[in-house]
């Protein structure tokens, strides 16, 4: 394989030197590029989008044809696991994912396994070497899975929810229960991460996205527990290189700290959080990757600017800082400020370095 030509993004997550703050965007490929809404149609549908790796590959590439990209994100969804698990995903037109056969019985619960990425997920693991072959060394690709928790909210729920409440009513009254789903997520996701760190994923991310609602022993319990299993059981270095791995809890601000301890090399942060105020929390242990509001997109180049360059005041000098959104990007987004927010973490970063 050949050395990366750009591994300013990896410097950042191990906290190294680098020129200027890296950047990359969750959902970076996605339906505010004209071109990703061509190959989706050509694809289909979501779904069949992620499971031809030709197309998925050429998805995680298009906006780094159109913008200079510190990283890639391998094009897939969360959801992958319990799709494999047989709990039959679907996307509703205009309503997000939703499964056949969520969990609802003690017996469905049981007899739940963990799927081996190689037979059940191999198209995501072929869409990783693909994009890995395609990249040749020019930006690393991250690989990555949702969290235990997340993917059990879907799981149980059988679709997303505003308050996750039949979710919430297991871990209360069945805490049993939900830890078993917990397990076989954990044994899922460890294995996933690896397969796809083996594929060629350089770095990897847990999202978990709906940790952030859970009160604080719930979140160490049944979210954080399971976050530090996976850290610690994941490959730590492949080709003589670290493979750095980022948590992110939406809504986790409260917990940086018990984030921080978990193994990873960075923590991701949501907007809701003062970037600098994190970095004198839990800064001398982890980088930093993010924050931007990704609402602030959807206005013009000159505030995109002006938020940009506040985010990057706050974190201050020194490395360990990697440019992201809060959250993933708005398909609403015009192509225009994303191409003003690159341009500007570039130029206005190095200053700080």
């Amino acid at each position: 394989m050949s050395k990366l030509k750009n591994d300013t993004f990896i410097r950042a997550l191990l906290r190294e030197p680098t020129p200027y703050t890296p950047v990359w965007l969750m959902r970076q490929a996605g339906r505010y590029l004209p071109e990703y809404n061509q190959t989706r149609a050509r694809a289909g549908n979501f779904l069949a989008l992620c499971k031809n790796p030709d197309l998925a590959t050429e998805v995680t590439l298009q906006p780094l044809a159109r913008y200079a990209l510190d990283a890639a994100i391998v094009f897939s969804d969360i959801l992958t696991i319990p799709d494999a698990m047989g709990l039959g995903l679907y996307f509703a037109e205009g309503e997000g994912p939703r499964f056949e056969r969520p969990l609802r019985e003690e017996w469905e619960i049981r007899d739940l396994t963990a799927p081996d990425p190689a037979t059940h997920l191999r198209y995501v693991l072929d869409t990783v070497s693909q994009v890995r072959r395609s990249l040749a060394g020019s930006v690393p690709l991250i690989g990555f899975s949702g969290s235990p928790f997340t993917l059990a909210c879907y799981m149980i729920e059988g679709r997303g929810s505003s308050d996750f409440a039949t979710v919430k009513k297991m871990l209360y009254e069945r805490p049993d229960l939900l830890h078993r789903i917990l397990e076989i997520n954990t044994q899922a996701v460890i294995a996933y991460l690896n397969a796809q760190i083996e594929a060629g994923a350089q770095a990897v991310m847990l999202f978990d996205t709906w940790g952030g609602m859970l009160s604080q022993a719930a979140y160490h319990e049944f979210s954080l527990a399971y976050l530090r299993r996976i850290i610690a059981g994941l490959t730590r270095a492949r080709e003589g290189l670290r493979v750095p791995s980022i948590v992110f809890t939406k809504g986790g601000g409260g917990w940086l700290e018990s984030i921080a301890a978990t193994g990873c090399d960075a923590v991701g942060l949501d907007w809701t959080v003062d970037i600098g105020a994190a970095r004198a929390r839990v800064g001398m242990r982890v980088a930093l990757q993010g924050n931007l509001d990704p609402a602030i997109l959807l206005s013009s180049p000159q505030v995109v600017q002006r938020e940009a360059a506040a985010i990057l005041a706050s974190y201050g000098k020194g490395s360990g800082h990697v440019f992201n959104l809060g959250h993933g990007i708005s398909q609403h987004t015009p192509p225009e400020n994303v191409a003003a927010l690159i341009e500007t973490v570039r130029t206005t970063s190095v200053a700080y370095h």
